[in-house]
């Protein structure tokens, strides 16, 4: 009995340590490594944003932007309107991406004579604003803003310029 109780111990045993030999110490697998190049965003200057022709006086003028401008009444240049319009940037990149809008801050229209005669443009307004999706082909961003005119601006063709920003979320 002894003996038939070592043996079992024995194959027990060794039925016990051939099993850990053959244990699996190590296993491995397969993924694959993926990315996805996207069209950078890119924006261009189309129309200049243009406030028209003004009469000499105190006040403010404001292009929408659709282009409807508003004018203080005083400044009202009759049929002479000159050119309004509001600003147009064409956006491009990736369809259906996401974007931030940054407008400028107030900016300073200097005189292009190169007179110290400024006028402050406010105000900046976009359609769309904030945030926007890219659609197929191009996207046109629309700015607006108002021009601030005081009592005593020499006459003459103002200019000045401003940048927006556009970036992906």
């Amino acid at each position: 009995m002894k003996t038939k109780l070592l043996s079992l111990v024995a194959i027990f045993m060794i039925a016990i340590f051939s099993n850990n030999v053959m244990a699996q110490t190590t296993a491995s697998a397969t993924n694959d490594a993926l990315a996805t190049i996207i069209s950078p965003i890119a924006i261009t200057q189309g129309v200049d944003l243009s406030f028209g022709d003004i009469i000499k006086g105190a006040g403010t003028v404001t292009v929408a932007t659709n282009g409807d401008r508003t004018i203080d009444a005083a400044m009202e240049s009759g049929t002479q309107l000159g050119t309004i319009s509001a600003a147009t940037f064409i956006v491009t990149g990736e369809e259906g991406y996401t974007f931030d809008i940054t407008l400028p801050d107030d900016i300073t229209v200097a005189l292009s004579l190169a007179l110290a005669d400024d006028m402050a443009v406010t105000g900046f307004v976009s359609s769309p604003s904030g945030n926007s999706t890219l659609a197929a082909g191009d996207n046109t961003i629309l700015v607006g803003a108002t021009l601030n005119v005081a009592a005593t601006q020499n006459a003459g063709d103002y200019t000045g310029t401003f940048d927006i920003t556009v970036a992906y979320n």
